[in-house]
């Protein structure tokens, strides 16, 4: 046991000079009151063993510095799955720092600081702490994280994979000094102690378990989704209790599209309008990988989702997260039949777009892009006849992305060339409602129309003041 003591201290110190450790050894020795006999015996014997360990010292040391660097690239990989840098990095701050605003129904949070500074971050986490934390919204001090942090899903997250990350996030993060910043939320609503309640009703911290008569590609991209890749903190709607309806394939509700910050995130069941039921495993795979394909584009917070995250996985964890997807069956959202392209009207109108105000606006700020027939020139223009989120009967991602634009996708470092432009300066309410009225018509699409009422309201909570 001495000598295992000491081999640890070597390690630690980096010296496998065998005089002076020996000399320490026979000083330990004697320092554990055991009695003469034992000492005369166990010193020698110790000795020969901690040379032999001194011998192969560095090579046990470049063996353990392999393992705990290929933990922590582990780790790495599996924060940028988990997307963290997105929520927890603000707008010109630096990565994992913090100070990102979040809009909750009780007024607005900020994420946390989670480099390993030991006063503003969680530099004096032990592991259980960032366990705790990540998997049951529990603070180290004991405060009850809200639940905009997504430790619902996280609570699925192998043991193997939270070490992983908790030594990329204690060695492979650059520690930021950054005080956090209390939230909005008035008192008393900003009182925690109720979030222990809502953890006991809400809270499932059963990690995932493979599911029988489901195939090991089916079980990955269901571990990803459901865990690390959280995605049903958006795509899920919430109940009364701002809790996720459904945490699994089981709940028909999961993964349906759920309006959230002033979007709508899509449905991604088997839909065939409004969800994923036209897409192939193979569409969803490019969607991952570059943030469009020939039926969508990323807006919205899902930019920063490609950006960060999935366009980092491998080629098998995102052939699994496809795989896992397309067999969700479909929620029942979609209204009327299957969608059916036909251009013919909406290209009559287009070409004397005069009587048609949606279409006049169309011909001037959209055509060119997105094309008289509706379909783009995907992946670099989304289309518009037959897109999900035209069909969607929540019109508040197209408004959004007609008044704000998009940010830019950056693949491979690469930001794409014509990202959708802001036009809250150039198009009044109305004339958005007509646009979008138009392009819910188009090509069939007969999605429900869009009122400047509706505009209205999403200008004034995303449009800054001049």
């Amino acid at each position: 046991m001495i000598t295992l003591c000491l081999a640890g201290q070597l390690h630690d110190a980096g010296t496998f000079s065998t005089r002076s450790w020996t000399r320490r050894l026979h000083d330990m020795v004697a320092a554990s009151g055991a009695r003469p006999w034992y000492q005369r015996a166990a010193a020698p014997v110790a000795a020969a063993l901690l040379a032999v360990l001194c011998a192969s010292g560095p090579t046990l040391a470049r063996a353990q510095g392999s393992a705990d660097d290929a933990l922590i690239a582990h780790g790495e990989y599996l924060a940028k799955a988990g997307d963290c840098i997105a929520c927890h990095s603000a707008a010109g701050g630096k990565p994992f720092a913090g100070g990102l605003p979040m809009t909750t129904p009780m007024g607005k949070i900020y994420t946390t600081n989670i480099t390993p500074d030991p006063d503003t971050g969680i530099g004096r986490y032990s592991e259980a702490d960032f366990v705790r934390a990540t998997r049951e919204g529990v603070a180290k001090d004991g405060r009850n994280l809200y639940p905009a942090m997504p430790y619902p899903s996280y609570a699925k997250v192998s043991d193997d994979d939270m070490k992983a990350m908790y030594a990329y996030f204690m060695h492979g993060v650059e520690p930021v000094r950054q005080a956090n910043r209390p939230s909005d939320i008035p008192w008393p609503l900003n009182m925690r102690w109720p979030l222990k309640l809502w953890n006991l009703v809400f809270l499932d911290k059963q990690v995932y378990v493979d599911k029988g008569g489901q195939d090991a590609l089916w079980n990955r991209g269901a571990y990803l989704v459901q865990g690390l890749g959280h995605c049903g903190a958006c795509h899920t709607p919430r109940g009364i209790g701002f809790n996720e309806k459904a945490l699994d394939e089981s709940g028909k509700a999961f993964l349906s599209g759920a309006a959230i910050d002033n979007w709508f995130a899509a449905n991604l069941t088997g839909d065939t309008n409004t969800g994923l039921g036209r897409w192939t495993e193979a569409d969803l795979a490019t969607f991952m990988k570059r943030g469009a394909n020939a039926h969508a584009s990323a807006f919205g917070s899902m930019t920063d989702v490609i950006n960060h995250s999935t366009q980092n996985l491998n080629d098998v964890d995102t052939k699994a997260i496809a795989h896992y997807l397309k067999a969700i069956a479909p929620a029942g959202r979609d209204e009327g039949g299957p969608y059916a392209y036909d251009p013919k009207a909406t290209v009559a109108a287009l070409l004397k777009p005069a009587g048609n105000a949606g279409a006049a606006t169309y011909t001037t700020y959209c055509l060119h892009c997105h094309g008289v027939d509706g379909r783009g020139y995907a992946p670099m223009f989304a289309p518009l006849a037959g897109n999900p989120n035209v069909l969607e009967k929540d019109p508040s991602s197209l408004i959004n992305v007609t008044l704000n634009g998009t940010g830019p996708l950056v693949i491979g470092g690469v930001p794409a060339p014509y990202p959708m432009p802001a036009y809250h300066g150039t198009l009044d309410d109305q004339q958005v409602a007509d646009l979008l009225t138009f392009i819910r018509a188009g090509w069939n699409n007969q999605a429900p129309a869009v009122s400047s009422d509706q505009v209205a309201k999403l200008r004034k909570t995303t449009v800054a003041a001049p």
